[in-house]
């Protein structure tokens, strides 16, 4: 067992782990941050993408002792003083989601997009959340919320 001390959507934990654990596996079965979810353990769909110390990754690449010393936002972390982030905002109202399985780790990957990016163009939305797989919606109504947030300054 290896300690870690980890600063996960604000707040610090210090746990033993197993040093082969997964940052998504001890996101959820650790800490309860079931809103971060597992969708092929390969790293191919992104729907289990996090932010580690500002930048996207998908916490089933990660080793949970990797994350030692850092910080981690889930999006649970997003929402604050009880309102939407402006990312989750915009994916409601634009109807980004049909099953929602996918949409935390797009949330998350749209948030870094618009960090490089604040006035991506659809190509470069679309080239952006290329490593995150929806099999729902085709994409037209995710790509319009990225948007929708970078028009509104977020």
């Amino acid at each position: 067992m290896t300690r870690i001390t980890v600063t996960v959507d604000g707040s610090t934990f210090t746990d033993d782990v197993e040093p082969r654990t997964l940052l998504v596996h001890y996101l959820r079965e650790t800490l309860g941050k079931t809103g971060t979810v597992i969708g092929c353990d390969t790293s191919n769909c992104g729907a289990c993408t996090v932010h580690l110390d500002g930048r996207s990754v998908k916490s089933c690449n990660v080793l949970a002792v990797q994350a030692d010393g850092h910080e981690v936002t889930t999006i649970e972390g997003l929402a604050q003083n009880g309102e939407l982030h402006p990312m989750q905002r915009a994916f409601h109202e634009c109807h980004a989601l049909q099953c929602g399985y996918c949409t935390p780790g797009m949330i998350m990957q749209a948030i870094d997009i618009l960090k490089d990016n604040p006035d991506p163009s659809e190509d470069e939305i679309r080239a952006g959340l290329e490593g995150n797989l929806c099999r729902c919606t085709g994409y037209h109504n995710i790509v319009k919320a990225v948007a929708a947030a970078a028009k509104a300054g977020e």
